[in-house]
């Protein structure tokens, strides 16, 4: 504690990105430290794991160091540190959680483990203080594609998943055949805007009548075929085109299926986490949709959209003031589940 304020520390690594943070009282940013690795994995056209986790394990001293400087705190300073236990790559996670359960165990710092989709979610609650449950979140990323309900701010409920390819993942499979390298989110929403989100008709999956859930690999694989049959009778391809085509078949499926679920719930706003919550389309067609029913949409900036430590350190705040801390003997989950796997982050 400093100044009578509560001092958190988040420990983010479950992909490329090793970040940490150090935030006041959950939502005043002192530091938010990200060290990047995309110049590193663009070569192999997407995030290559052992790599990741060998970058993680150079980067995290340095990257400590670096936010406590920029907070202008020592680590005897902090209350609680928050670090994402899942899901992530295995290997990536475990280099976060290794490094907070050293830093708990040698400064007696309490240790908070962190559900990654949580850290999305409580991201918003940085710059938006009104923001508080229960509200629905639309959670987009490279590896997440959720609807969720919140019902408080360590409860939560998934009322729609994607059953094959995350959004972000499917933007960098789209790019990939557009030759447009990697990441392909940007790549693809910066290319859309200067095409005709009408000119091609490719697929929009709405699987089961009143199904909340999502898949984007039949609205991928149409661009890869129309790009493959293009290429085979020597057609020439707009790509413009393509990427406006491809990302508004996927944003009328994501604003339609949020959309119901806001009927369903009634909730009075909707936040919006995770890296593709960047995406300047999907921004705009939910912003004009929840207008029309007088509803508002709740975005953070873009540095908190992207993996870092600040939303974990959020969490992790949310997560302390009600007692739920972890043991040294912490474990990682891959593929753990923010509805029925929390209490695993406390055992």
């Amino acid at each position: 504690m400093k100044d009578g304020k509560i001092l958190t520390m988040g420990i983010e690594s479950s992909c490329d990105e090793t970040a940490i943070a150090v935030l006041a009282n959950g939502r005043e940013v002192l530091s938010n430290v990200i060290s990047s690795q995309i110049s590193i994995h663009t070569v192999y056209g997407g995030v290559v794991p052992e790599i990741a986790s060998r970058h993680h394990l150079n980067n995290i001293p340095f990257v400590f160091k670096q936010a406590l400087d920029e907070a202008g705190v020592s680590l005897d300073d902090i209350d609680e540190i928050g670090v994402t236990a899942g899901p992530g790559l295995p290997g990536a996670v475990l280099m976060g959680a290794a490094y907070a359960k050293a830093l708990s165990m040698a400064s007696g710092i309490s240790l908070v483990g962190v559900h990654h989709i949580q850290g999305h979610i409580m991201a918003n609650l940085i710059e938006h203080p009104e923001i508080e449950p229960p509200f629905l979140s639309l959670v987009v990323s490279g590896g997440h594609t959720h609807i969720i309900q919140v019902l408080g701010y360590n409860e939560f409920k998934i009322l729609g998943c994607t059953r094959d390819d995350a959004v972000g993942e499917a933007y960098d499979k789209v790019a990939r055949v557009l030759g447009l390298g990697y990441p392909g989110g940007p790549k693809v929403d910066a290319l859309a805007k200067e095409g005709d989100p009408n000119a091609i008709e490719f697929k929009r999956v709405y699987l089961e009548k009143g199904s909340l859930d999502f898949s984007l690999s039949g609205t991928k694989t149409a661009v890869v075929n129309y790009m493959h049959n293009a290429e085979q009778k020597g057609l020439e391809v707009n790509r413009a085109d393509v990427a406006a085509s491809f990302q508004e078949a996927v944003v009328d499926v994501l604003v339609d299926k949020t959309m119901l679920a806001m009927k369903e719930t009634k909730a009075p706003y909707l936040v919006l986490a995770g890296g593709v919550a960047c995406n300047s389309r999907l921004r705009e067609r939910l912003e004009k949709a929840l207008k029309e029913k007088g509803k508002k949409l709740y975005v953070p900036s873009p540095i908190l959209c992207t993996d870092n430590g600040a939303m974990i350190a959020a969490a992790a705040y949310r997560k302390a003031r009600e007692g739920k801390y972890s043991t040294l003997s912490l474990d990682v989950f891959p593929g753990l589940n923010i509805e029925t796997g929390l209490h695993k982050l406390e055992e």
